[in-house]
């Protein structure tokens, strides 16, 4: 009975070892509309950023800003953030990524910090009770539309900012690297491009914060 069982079983672990990953989903050519947007929130909680400094985790808040949540978890499941990198770094303010052109070029050039998905849509100003604590995250904008590009604040900046940025959640552990990313030297002032790269390596969306 074993021998009979032996080579099935090999075969299936065979199987199972050779498996090629799954190809992660195409990108988004446009925000989702709000019931996509309800729908991939029902399975997106937290997620874990791999960065070359070391990795942290952002608690999901799609009750705050649902189109621009649902949004950001679209673009990290199908690898828009990979090797993109936090192109503007400003001690005790904020530090930002989401820019397309720098997964080809982590330097300075002309058009830093002006790349999107490929589209635009509307902002959703956090509600009164919403505050841009320190950690928390929120997406960058020109002042009229959301794309692709967020912010991670490094001080409360309620006082600091317009409340014209949708919240899309909070990082909740490994804040130390966040701080470490904020400490980075950068070229200039008026750029803030850290000297040392910080790129984000993957996006991993989970369902909870506890897995």
């Amino acid at each position: 009975m074993t021998r009979r069982l032996l080579g099935p079983v090999l075969a299936l672990g065979l199987v199972a070892c050779g498996a090629p990953a799954a190809s992660p989903p195409p990108c988004p050519t446009q925000a989702p509309s709000p019931s996509e947007a309800q729908q991939i929130l029902t399975d997106a909680t937290s997620a874990v950023v791999k960065t070359n400094k070391g990795e942290f985790t952002i608690e999901l808040n799609g009750a705050a800003a649902p189109i621009a949540t649902a949004n950001f978890v679209a673009l990290a499941r199908c690898d828009f953030y990979d090797d993109i990198s936090f192109h503007r770094v400003v001690a005790g303010f904020v530090i930002q990524a989401g820019d397309p052109q720098t997964r080809s070029n982590h330097g300075d050039f002309s058009g830093l910090g002006t790349g999107d998905p490929g589209y635009e849509f509307d902002i959703e100003p956090p509600a009164d009770d919403q505050n841009y604590d320190r950690y928390v995250v929120a997406m960058a904008n020109d002042g009229h539309t959301n794309g692709s590009q967020f912010f991670i604040d490094l001080a409360d900046l309620d006082q600091g900012l317009t409340r014209t940025y949708s919240i899309i959640g909070k990082v909740v552990s490994g804040t130390e690297v966040v701080d470490a990313i904020g400490a980075l030297p950068v070229n200039n002032p008026r750029i803030s491009l850290p000297l040392d790269p910080a790129i984000i390596e993957s996006i991993d969306v989970r369902g909870s914060a506890a897995e």
